[in-house]
């Protein structure tokens, strides 16, 4: 299936940049809060592993009432090592994840965050996932990371969690239409054609806003009819 290709994709072009950074770089703050390069690595590699437990069905790890944010802080400060113990753990843990995924059940859902996901829809969030803290790694230490069109993936994913954001914040959905431009120029649609609101720009913005990485009025998108300034503010490419 395309997503995993396209997630592996995205695994060895990270793999790639990782192998190049420094011991000092691995230890460099992040642009994610409170934590180093090697602390963000280490976060996707607990991660990947709690995907493949997820999957098989040998899940330990419980947040208990915790948040999201609080229970992944406290894992990354409980398992905290260097680079050279971390980056080989990360390396073991997207091979395995990817292998999980690829051989799963397609029509299987298994718990996740706010809903149980199927494989596919996993492997999305995996993506999205990743890109979103390379941004953080790459940022700070202006390493190039420019936008692919796998992107797509990621914002259909921004796309169909609208509902989900729109009643995260007390309101109620209404239909958005997304009308974005890839790298190359690619343009993708997501949404009714006769929704009133729509939202226009690249999809690296579109996808960076998702991400609470970017905010709307610095992305450059455009919004347009009743409720997409709305939608914009709400867009996320994760449920809390």
């Amino acid at each position: 299936m395309e997503i995993f290709d396209d997630l592996e994709a995205e695994y060895d072009r990270l793999d790639g940049i990782f192998a190049t950074l420094t011991a000092d770089q691995w230890m460099q703050p992040s642009a994610a809060d409170g934590w180093s390069n090697v602390d963000v690595l280490l976060h996707l590699a607990q991660s990947e592993e709690i995907v493949t437990a997820t999957v098989n069905g040998t899940a330990t790890r419980d947040r208990g009432a915790m948040s999201v944010d609080e229970a992944m802080d406290l894992w990354v400060r409980a398992d905290r090592a260097g680079p050279e113990v971390v980056y080989p753990r990360w390396q073991a843990a997207r091979r395995s994840s990817v292998q999980v995924l690829r051989s799963a059940d397609p029509a299987k859902a298994s718990a996740w965050v706010s809903a149980p996901l199927r494989p596919a829809t996993m492997a999305t969030t995996r993506l999205a996932e990743h890109w979103a803290h390379a941004l953080d790694i790459t940022g700070p230490l202006n390493i190039p990371y420019p936008d692919t069109d796998r992107l797509r993936h990621i914002a259909r994913l921004g796309h169909r969690t609208l509902p989900y954001a729109f009643q995260f914040a007390g309101h109620e959905f209404v239909p958005i239409r997304a009308e974005l431009s890839g790298p190359d120029g690619t343009s993708w649609r997501f949404g009714p054609d006769d929704a009133e609101s729509v939202i226009n720009g690249p999809v690296g913005a579109f996808c960076r806003v998702g991400a609470q990485r970017l905010r709307p009025e610095d992305s450059g998108l455009t919004t347009s009819g009743p409720h997409a300034a709305l939608a914009l503010r709400l867009l996320r490419n994760y449920a809390a």
